[in-house]
């Protein structure tokens, strides 16, 4: 059994911890580079939300073969590059918006992903554990 000055350390310890993570959750927030800049609503902004709502009328009409394997492929993998050069030079957002897609859309892209780059899912925790991401 302990003694009661033993258990009041752990709630001391608790406070401190507590004050500490607000400390830490400003000091994220203050450091947070500011969210992606918003482009003009014309030029290639423009162009890929009109590729963005072709691919959205593919899926709506059914019509998969509308765009061929590998005009998709090429699609992707230039996203792809573009969100890790934007994430590189130092903004931060994620590749779609929040609650945009489902987990099944996630898993199977993420997947496809990884086995296109030949990675395992081990790697990417490896990865994701080195860079901090």
């Amino acid at each position: 059994m302990s003694s009661p000055k033993r258990a009041a350390k752990p709630k001391a310890a608790a406070k401190t911890l507590a004050r500490s993570r607000v400390r830490t959750s400003a000091h994220r927030a203050a450091a947070r580079p500011a969210q992606p800049a918003v482009a003009p609503a014309n030029g290639a902004s423009a162009d890929a939300k009109h590729v963005a709502a072709v691919l959205d009328r593919i899926l709506v009409d059914g019509n998969l073969d509308a765009i061929s394997a590998e005009a998709l492929q090429t699609l992707i993998a230039s996203a792809c590059r573009l969100y890790r050069a934007r994430r590189e030079a130092g903004e931060e957002f994620t590749p779609v918006p929040k609650n945009s897609i489902s987990a099944t859309d996630v898993m199977v892209t993420a997947s496809g992903l990884l086995k296109a780059a030949d990675l395992a899912v081990f790697e990417l925790g490896m990865w994701q554990n080195w860079t901090g991401r």
